[in-house]
Formats: structure tokens, C-alpha cells, sequence
């Protein structure tokens, strides 16, 4: 290897004290960032009648709290789906039953029904902000050390450390969930805890682990397909009980599900309301200036003028599955961890650009599995977490986000080009076209959005920039779609020496 390849900016460690108390300082440093996104508008703030994400989930803590089970997904005097009715699966219900009783506990009036639509009391957004910082420090930030500590072994402890902080502050996770307003570190935490089970071959816990993602956000469908392919080919890689193992598999997924869904599982109507609100199939095509396929179509071809809805989904299904299955048939026949975090991009990014009802917040699907390749792949994982967080830019200024957009990104940047082992050797070694393209490609994100602020559109073009950033973040997820279906193919081309991080997984015996 030559020299400098892992460097690291962390001073060398030689004691567990001393891990845990560098450990400690960056998680500190996670969570002062967080703290300091929380400070800024999240969405809907003061814009009445609806508001936005934050009023969404403050109102489900309400309706969850004084309404039973039975009527959370149903339309009745007490609970109108047109005011935000819930769409998520029975976990974000429960959690937000959980929250509504804190809630109530502290302050009656936080989810007082009916009278508390639209509350904006200080204490009541300080109390919001930290909710969403107990379910990271709780659950994500755990599923993230645990990662790292535990799959990249061939890691020294400091570069153990450095990814995992570089993880943790991903600015696009951060300026969703912490500024704009939403829970999605619980079901991300969640999947990265699956993978981990998966990756050290804990294969029923994995079972679970995602079908408790899946509960909580059933967008994490996104990652279904590589679970199921990598969890199917390691079974009948097996020389006995192939068959068996897959019956266990199956099983733990379904009781899973079984005690996620009791409250529900009354009647048939109920189950298919659940399902319809999670599925809302008629809401349209994409949401908004989404980064993908569709929605940049669209300004080449209006396929929602020209196809039926039905015609549309039959359209996007196929797209999708055809886009998704060179990866999971690869999983399948070769079901290494390597190719499975691989798969877990690709999928993620085809269900993103392909797929039906897409929004823009989507994309943190993919943003997370290529954060835990940031060790193989540090420029391309740092280069596609900027265009995400990019790609998101009319949404966050709509909420009043901008100045911790910037400065997330840019610390990002500099956080990984310092603390990332390979990085800065990467960039001062590879081919200078490409840094030159990373370079380009970031130059113009910046025009874009800065002329975005400060030049007129024509008024025959009111949306110019949204769309000129949408389109060319897909140009790039295309390319990262490419491109990470390239590497799962070929993992030679990450070179022996970091093909070792994962190989702990081959060399211990099977567990189920």
C-alpha cells in the first residue's frame, strides 16, 4: 500500500479511555450540530391553513393519543384525514403515541384535540426538536458506531471513529429531520442495525430489524429487494437445511408484522384502509421538483397529460424492477456483504428514479447505504452525499434553510477530506479529469443555486432554477446509479487491500 493511503486526522489512540472519550467529543460534535439546525424554521412554520411536516407529526401525537387504534387510519368527526391524516405504518403510530403522552404529561394543550391545530408555543417546539434528538442518540447513532465498529474491523480505532463521525453528520439527513421536521433517523437507524445483522450473518435478527424499518416507514420497501436477495442466496449457499432456513426467515418477518399490526387485524376493511392510506396511489406521479427520472422528463414530455394513472404505474413498476434486477440477481448468485451494500445503493437509487409518488426527501434512502461504503468509496460517497443534499435545495428554501444547508455541506467537506482515511490521498492521486469533474459539478450546483436567490426567472418560467437543480441531480444520480452497479460487478476494482474489510464475515461459522 503505499504511503498516506490511511492516513488518518485523529491522533493515535493506545486505550479504550481514550476511545471512548474521542468517541464522546464527536458524538458531542454531532449533536451541537443538530442542536444548531434545530434553531432554524422547519416546515409550514406561520403558514396557515395546513402548515407543513412538523404540524403533521405534532397532530398525529394528538390523534393517536386521544383516539383509539381503531380510528387512527379512518375518516370520523374526530379525526378528518384531509388535516394530515396519518399515512405511515403502525410503528411511526405508536411512537407518535408515545410522544403524544409526554406530551400531555407536560402541557395538556401540546395535543389538546381539535384546539391544538396549528400550535406554535415555544416550549411545544423545543419539546418537538428534542424528541427527534432522543431518536437519534437512541437509536441512530448506536446502529452507526456498531456499523462501523463492528464490520469495518480492519479499521485502526481512529479511522473507526472518523467514519463513523463522517456518517453522523451527513447534511442531508441532518437538515431534513432537524430542520425541515421529520423522524427518518428511527427507520434509517433501524435498516443500518439489518444490515449489520446481515453483514455478521445474524440473519433472523436482520429479519427483524428490517421488518421494524419497513413498520415504522414503508418506504423502506427501497431496500426490500436486496434483503430478500441477499438473506435468499446466502439460505441455498447452505449444503443442508436450506429450505428450513428460509421457512425461518419467513416466519420471523410474519410474526414481526403480526404484532406490529394486532391493533389493525379486526377485519379485513381495516387492514385494506391501513393500506390504502399507506399506498395513496392517487396522489400523482411525483411531489413537487423531484431529482428524478419522471419529474425531468416531464419538461421534455408531460407523460401525466399524455398516460392514464393506471398506465403510469404499470410504466413505473417496470422501469423500476427492470432497473433494480441486474443487482439483485447478481446478489442473489454472489450474496457478499460487499455486494449487498452495493445493492442496497443501487436499489434505493432505482426506486428513487423509477418509481411512483417519489418525493424529494426519498433520496435519504440512498444517502444512507452509500455513507456506509464512505471507507471503500470516499470520494464518489462524499461527492454523491453533496449532490443529495443539493438536489433538496428549492425544498429547503422554501423552509427556510439555507444557511444550514451551506454550512452542513461545506463542513462535510472538509469534515471527510480530513477525517476520512483515503480521501485526501484519493483526490491528490487519481486522474485530475475526474477531481476536475467533482469540481465542475459542485461550481455549477453553486451557480445554480445562488442565481436561484438572486436572478429572475422569465415569468413564462417561474420554476427555471427548481428545475435546472432537479434535472441536474438526476444527470448525477444516473451516473452514481452506473456507476455503483459497475463496482457490485466488479469488486476487484476497490483492489485486495480493501476488499479485506469485508472478509471477517466469510471466515465464521453460520448462524441463523
Amino acid at each position: 500500500m503505499a504511503r498516506g493511503t490511511e492516513y488518518s486526522f485523529l491522533p493515535k489512540l493506545s486505550s479504550k479511555r481514550e476511545v471512548f472519550g474521542l468517541g464522546a467529543c464527536l458524538c458531542l460534535i454531532a449533536i451541537l450540530l443538530r442542536l444548531g439546525v434545530a434553531l432554524h424554521p422547519y416546515s409550514g412554520a406561520g403558514t396557515p391553513p395546513m402548515f407543513g411536516d412538523f404540524e403533521a407529526q405534532r397532530h398525529w401525537m394528538e390523534i393517536t393519543y386521544h383516539l383509539s387504534p381503531s380510528e387512527w387510519y379512518f375518516n370520523t368527526s374526530n379525526n378528518n384525514l384531509s388535516y394530515w391524516g396519518l399515512d405511515y405504518p403502525p410503528l411511526t403510530a405508536y411512537h407518535s403515541w408515545i410522544c403524544g403522552a409526554i406530551a400531555h404529561s407536560i402541557n395538556p394543550d401540546w395535543v389538546s384535540l381539535h384546539h391544538s391545530h396549528g400550535l406554535e408555543d415555544y416550549y411545544h417546539k423545543l419539546f418537538m426538536r428534542y424528541t427527534v434528538l432522543v431518536a437519534d442518540i437512541l437509536i441512530y447513532f448506536p446502529a452507526i458506531f456498531v456499523f462501523v465498529f463492528g464490520v469495518y474491523r480492519s479499521l485502526s480505532l481512529e479511522d473507526k471513529l472518523s467514519t463513523a463521525f463522517i456518517i453522523l453528520v451527513t447534511p442531508s439527513l441532518l437538515v431534513i429531520d432537524h430542520g425541515h421536521f421529520q423522524y427518518n433517523s428511527i427507520s434509517l437507524g433501524l435498516a443500518v442495525w439489518a444490515v449489520l445483522a446481515s453483514c455478521t450473518r445474524h440473519n433472523l435478527l436482520s429479519c427483524i430489524f428490517f421488518s421494524l424499518s419497513l413498520n415504522y416507514k414503508q418506504m423502506e420497501l427501497y431496500h426490500s429487494l436486496p434483503f430478500f436477495f441477499f438473506l435468499l442466496g446466502k439460505a441455498l449457499q447452505q449444503r443442508e437445511a436450506r429450505y428450513l432456513t428460509i421457512i425461518k426467515y419467513g416466519l420471523c418477518v410474519i410474526a414481526t408484522f403480526l404484532i406490529c399490526w394486532l391493533p389493525f387485524l379486526s377485519s379485513i376493511s381495516s387492514i385494506q384502509q391501513v393500506l390504502h392510506r399507506l399506498f395513496p396511489f392517487s396522489r400523482g406521479l411525483y411531489e413537487d421538483k423531484v431529482a428524478n427520472f419522471w419529474c425531468s422528463l416531464s419538461v421534455l414530455i408531460k407523460l401525466k397529460l399524455l398516460l392514464s394513472r393506471g398506465v403510469l404505474l404499470q410504466l413505473c413498476f417496470w422501469t423500476t424492477i427492470l432497473s433494480i434486477v441486474p443487482s439483485a440477481i447478481n446478489l442473489l448468485f454472489y450474496p457478499t456483504p460487499y455486494r449487498f451494500l452495493h445493492s442496497l445503493v443501487n436499489s434505493a437509487l432505482s426506486f428513487f428514479l423509477f418509481s411512483f409518488q417519489v418525493h424529494e426527501k426519498s433520496i435519504l434512502l440512498a444517502v444512507i447505504p452509500v455513507s456506509l461504503l464512505a471507507v471503500v468509496h470516499p470520494f464518489v460517497s462524499t461527492w454523491f452525499i453533496l449532490v443529495a443534499t443539493f438536489s433538496m435545495y428549492p425544498l429547503l428554501v422554501k423552509d427556510g434553510l439555507v444557511l444550514p444547508t451551506w454550512s452542513l455541506s461545506l463542513f462535510f467537506f472538509l469534515s471527510s477530506y480530513l477525517f476520512l482515511p483515503r480521501l485526501s490521498y484519493k483526490m491528490h492521486n487519481q486522474d485530475r479529469r475526474i477531481n476536475l469533474l467533482f469540481y465542475v459539478s459542485m461550481g455549477l450546483f453553486f451557480a445554480l443555486c445562488i442565481s436561484s436567490h438572486f436572478v429572475t426567472p422569465p415569468a413564462r418560467l417561474p420554476d427555471l432554477f427548481p428545475v435546472l437543480i432537479s434535472g441536474f441531480s438526476c444527470l448525477h444520480f444516473l451516473g452514481f446509479l452506473v456507476w455503483f452497479n459497475y463496482m457490485q460487478f466488479m469488486p476487484q476494482q476497490i483492489g485486495h487491500t480493501y476488499q479485506k474489510y469485508f472478509r471477517l464475515v466469510h471466515n465464521k461459522p453460520h448462524e441463523n
